[in-house]
């Protein structure tokens, strides 16, 4: 006999298969063309070039899942079986049709090392189907939300690829041909069938259950989760690239509006749970989901955006479902403390925040169920240029005793210290400013500050959605950047630091090179920790002390900041730095991004609170961090955690202050 493959053996009614086949093609195509003309209608809002970085993320998450790994080997391998069982099997296909249509090549030793790939790619796929069963409904992995859907899926992959070996099992059976071993799973069914009459009378009957299952598990691919095996790596590839901005003036209407590459996150959604594993907001059981609004959002727009638009009866009737029954419930959004948690550990890069935001854009537009408080918030920094205080006086009340240069009053300076709406104003972030006024002082940093016509950076618009806003407090602050040569920045502020050095850049862009303000921009503990390798400063105080560090969202997971103020504090002698039980990219927020500083939610429980607790844990005696927003939420969780006795929290400046020798003078 012949070493070759052999195609539609003992069935006769080969065109049938064919018919079947082509409307299985029919039936995919249609699903991709819905898919497609969904995304499409996101284009206009976006714009992407290639990505050197996107290719390499497509390679090591796409192809070998490393995100996938982390935290959860199970869950690795698990995809790993599955994804590359599925792909070889998918490609052995495509080959075994190639051979019988176009070029007969599987025969001979190609066609044993082709058999003998195929039986362990099928094998692989049962060890992963049979891990993710076990997974699902025997351990139950808490994240995972089961559906009838996941069930269903599994079932028919699983019956695909069994019958797949119950039909090469019954063909060699009755074959047996010498080489059978290299087929070697599909030999262990064969031996379950006792006469080559019983083999070659079910054969058909098999072979017809496979093609069936298989053929229905395609056509039903572009229309299950399973089509997230297609957008992902699309997600995969954009994430390096800049979210896209699109100012108020070209923003095409005020209803809510997803760009392209929100339309690929939403598909590409597999609803694994990791996102709320770690969402601080859903861990502290406020009525708030990233996995729950990712599919709402996903719900949301294959309504609005499908092709059957054009259709008017359907037409009709999608928009009074869309403007009865709301996919995206407009409440749970003030809850997202925008802290970048969920995209640190999707698999394939799907953030909540980015699309949250522009949900915020409508809701903002719209105006009757935005938080009051907010609202109160932004109209105070649309008026007085914060969002604290009905006064634009206090701004420069915070250096006390201490004589600070004044560049908007002549003074002149290399390093323009920005200190910020919350530092500037908060009884308590004020002692941050002095403290690294004190620092810089002691290094002989010549510096100036604004003074009471410093702006805000706009982060709290930008961060709630009121864009306009926003784009007002950028242009006030790059003018006033202008008016004073200003070309050099230091920030107190973590949000203050992102929104200038990774949100006005892309506002910066869509200006001409000759409007364009190019500026350096650093927070402080990067300073600090480029005085401290200069020599400029050395902790000189031994301090007996215990500490843990807290890392802010927006100087952590947004900017990768992660040990820098560590070495600061490693440097100070007697000090014991121990971790908490999340830090770095798996810190947890303090409750006061996304604009919650400014929001008093129902049903709100202390996410702070959470955090000074984890603190206390370690037993350290001080909590040290850096941000203003983090100063606050930590110092009051303090109190109503009733830990003051236990623990103290200090901003880095602080902190080193104390071991600089610098001393507690009157301010």
């Amino acid at each position: 006999m012949e070493i070759a493959r052999i195609h539609f053996w003992e069935i006769n009614t080969v065109w049938l298969f064919y018919v079947l086949a082509g409307l299985t093609v029919v039936i995919f195509l249609i699903g991709l063309f819905f898919h497609a003309s969904i995304w499409l209608a996101g284009l206009k809002r976006d714009k992407f070039n290639f990505s050197t970085a996107g290719v390499i993320n497509l390679l090591k998450d796409g192809l070998l899942g490393k995100r996938i790994f982390k935290g959860d080997l199970t869950a690795g391998l698990m995809h790993i079986f599955i994804m590359w069982g599925f792909i070889g099997l998918f490609v052995g296909t495509v080959l075994s049709t190639t051979d019988y249509w176009l070029i007969h090549f599987l025969s001979g030793d190609i066609y044993l090392i082709f058999s003998f790939c195929l039986e362990i790619l099928g094998l692989m796929l049962i060890v992963g189907l049979f891990m993710a069963l076990i997974r699902r409904y025997i351990a139950k992995v808490s994240r995972l939300n089961n559906t009838s859907q996941d069930l269903w899926i599994l079932i028919l992959l699983l019956a695909s690829v069994l019958t797949g070996f119950l039909v090469e099992g019954i063909r060699l059976a009755v074959q047996r041909p010498e080489w059978g071993g290299y087929s070697f799973a599909g030999l262990i069914f064969s031996s379950l069938l006792s006469s080559k009459d019983q083999a070659t009378t079910l054969y058909p009957f098999m072979w017809w259950l496979h093609a069936l299952i298989s053929l229905g598990l395609v056509a039903y691919f572009p229309f299950s989760k399973l089509f997230h095996s297609l957008a992902a790596p699309f997600n995969i590839y954009l994430a390096p690239q800049p979210a896209p901005v699109i100012s108020t003036e070209d923003r095409l209407s005020e209803e809510l509006e997803f760009p392209f590459r929100d339309m690929i996150d939403f598909s590409a959604c597999t609803n694994c749970g990791r996102c709320n594993e770690v969402c601080p907001s859903t861990s502290a059981m406020e009525p708030f989901s990233p996995r729950e609004f990712i599919a709402q959002a996903n719900e949301y727009t294959k309504l609005k955006f499908n092709p059957l638009n054009r259709i008017k009866w359907f037409r009709e009737r999608l928009i009074k479902a869309i403007s009865e029954e709301p996919k995206i419930s407009p409440e749970q959004i003030w809850y997202c403390t925008t802290c970048r948690a969920c995209l640190e550990v999707c698999p394939v890069y799907i953030g909540a925040f980015e699309p949250i935001r522009r949900v915020r854009i409508a809701e903002i537009e719209e105006g009757s169920r935005v938080p009051s408080l907010l609202i109160q918030s932004l109209e105070t920094l649309y008026k007085y240029n914060n969002p604290w205080e009905s006064s634009k006086k206090k701004r420069g009340e915070w250096p006390g005793v201490l004589d600070v240069p004044d560049l908007t009053k002549g003074a002149q300076a290399n390093l323009c210290y920005f200190v910020g709406c919350t530092t500037s104003i908060d009884t308590r972030a004020q002692d941050l400013a002095r403290a690294f006024v004190k620092i810089m002082t002691h290094a002989g940093i010549n510096f100036g500050t604004l003074g009471q016509k410093e702006t805000c950076c706009g982060d709290i618009a930008r961060r709630v959605g009121e864009d306009g806003l926003f784009e007002e407090q950028m242009e006030k602050t790059l003018d006033l950047f202008a008016k004073h040569g200003i070309i050099e920045v230091v920030t107190s502020s973590p949000h203050c630091f992102n929104a200038f050095g990774n949100d006005y850049p892309g506002y910066q862009d869509l200006k001409t090179p000759e409007e364009r303000l190019t500026f350096r921009v650093r927070h402080y503990t990067q300073l600090l920790e480029e005085l401290m390798d200069r020599g400029l400063i050395k902790p000189v105080k031994s301090l007996d002390l215990k500490v843990t560090y807290h890392d802010p969202c927006y100087l952590g997971r947004y900017n990768h900041i992660y040990e820098g103020p560590r070495r600061i504090i490693r440097s100070i002698p007697g000090l014991e730095l121990v971790e908490m039980a999340h830090f770095g990219p798996d810190s947890l927020c303090c409750g006061g991004g996304g604009g919650r500083m400014w929001e008093e939610l129902e049903d709100e429980q202390k996410l702070s609170e959470v955090r000074i607790r984890e603190a206390a844990d370690t037993g350290a005696s001080v909590m040290v961090t850096a941000c203003p927003y983090c100063l606050i939420m930590l110092e009051d969780a303090l109190k109503t955690a009733d830990l003051e006795d236990r623990l103290r929290v200090m901003d880095l400046n602080e902190l080193l202050t104390e071991a600089l020798g610098l001393g507690d003078d009157e301010e």
